[in-house]
């Protein structure tokens, strides 16, 4: 069977300035599936995403997005996709009613359309409020019905969750689930490891302006691993913990002697953290606390790339 692409880069390239944004990125993602392109700040990942929705040209290589190419038929992508950015664009003044009516009567849909997505996203209840008085995730939720008046085939959505807390960053994992569930494609940026693995069918982990590892959430977190950490009684024991770690996990440790603790990567998934515990007894280290955990984003990045993130540049302003 031959795989049907939603969006397909190769080779993106795009420099503002002396700084080289997007390195040879590549993309494929199948129609009706979730990819999560995951990565810190400077990733490239809104660049990414401006050259794929064609907010920005890219300087070389090539993009197809909804089968429209993104240089020869920007009008085409557009027409097919919608972008849900990383703050709500809704007006505060307007009801979350009168918000959705006002995208339908802009982009030619029916009125029937925005009463149908205050439901779906389960804001009918609030439908004749204010949106300003809407909470961070009513306001996303309804950001995220907005920009499904037109019935996209692809939906970007770049950080949907940033800043919200947990109970509004459940209320959008289950919109996106729900969207995935009907069909729609959606590429999701994000910063949190956490999202990717909920939502997505596969993962792309970017780095430098280049796709550094993809696979599933599954093969992803087989790859990276574990994290090890422990935490010392007195900043005398960090070099002897460090040794300990090292040993255990086959990776350099990482110390911080304001926390006092020490933690490493490792692959090992016969590590047991009551065997941590006892080797560091072993060699005279005084625990405070102790942990074995799957990694955060920084870890992740520091473990495929062996640094640390920089800032993303940002385009000027015309």
């Amino acid at each position: 069977m031959t795989t049907t692409y939603a969006v397909l880069s190769e080779g993106l390239q795009k420099r503002y300035g002396e700084v080289q944004a997007l390195r040879g990125l590549d993309l494929a993602v199948p129609e009706g599936t979730v990819c999560g392109v995951l990565g810190p700040n400077g990733a490239g990942k809104t660049t990414a995403v401006r050259v794929l929705t064609t907010l920005a040209r890219p300087d070389s290589g090539s993009a197809r997005v909804a089968g429209c190419d993104v240089v020869r038929d920007p009008a085409g992508v557009r027409e097919r996709i919608a972008v849900a950015g990383q703050y709500a664009s809704v007006d505060g003044d307007l009801t979350g009613a009168e918000n959705l009516r006002l995208f339908a009567r802009l982009l030619r849909a029916p009125r029937s359309r925005a009463d149908e997505l205050l439901e779906r996203f389960g804001l009918a209840g609030a439908a004749d409020r204010p949106a300003r008085t809407y909470s961070g995730g009513m306001r996303r939720r309804l950001d995220l019905a907005a920009s499904l008046v037109t019935r996209p085939r692809v939906l970007f959505l770049d950080e949907p969750t940033t800043g919200l807390d947990p109970r509004s960053r459940n209320e959008i994992w289950d919109a996106v689930r729900g969207l995935a569930s009907q069909g729609t494609t959606v590429l999701l940026t994000t910063q949190y490891l956490e999202e990717a693995d909920q939502l997505a069918d596969e993962i792309v982990l970017v780095d430098e302006g280049r796709a550094a590892q993809r696979g599933t959430p599954a093969e992803l977190k087989a790859l990276i691993g574990h994290y090890a950490e422990v935490v010392v009684a007195d900043a005398s024991f960090l070099d002897a913990a460090a040794a300990v770690l090292d040993r255990l996990t086959g990776s350099a440790p990482l110390l911080d002697a304001g926390r006092r603790t020490v933690g490493a990567v490792t692959t090992d998934t016969t590590l047991t953290l009551p065997r941590i515990v006892r080797e560091a007894d072993a060699a005279g280290v005084h625990l405070v606390d102790a942990s074995l955990r799957p990694p955060t984003l920084d870890e992740v990045f520091l473990r495929l790339t062996g640094r640390a993130p920089r800032p993303e540049p940002q385009e000027a302003a015309a």
